[in-house]
């Protein structure tokens, strides 16, 4: 998936993070722009959970919406 596709993704993908987490702001959601690393940050400081707990919650969610995709990008 090039940059591009990956924006788009991102911007129709936003309402769906915004549901699932909730706690999440409009700003942290512009911050991720798509970036799993930049989200399981963002998921320890809103809801306070470990590392590992963010990484496996955002695997998960991954995993879920684009399961043939492996890289570090939602």
């Amino acid at each position: 998936m090039n940059s591009d596709q990956l924006e788009g993704k991102w911007k129709q993908m936003k309402g769906t993070v915004k549901e699932r987490w909730g706690k999440l702001t409009d700003d942290d959601l512009t911050v991720i722009a798509g970036k799993k690393d930049i989200l399981v940050g963002r998921l320890q400081e809103r809801y306070g959970v470990t590392r590992e707990e963010a990484q496996k919650q955002a695997d998960e969610f991954h995993n879920a919406h684009f399961p043939a995709e492996t890289t570090g990008v939602l």
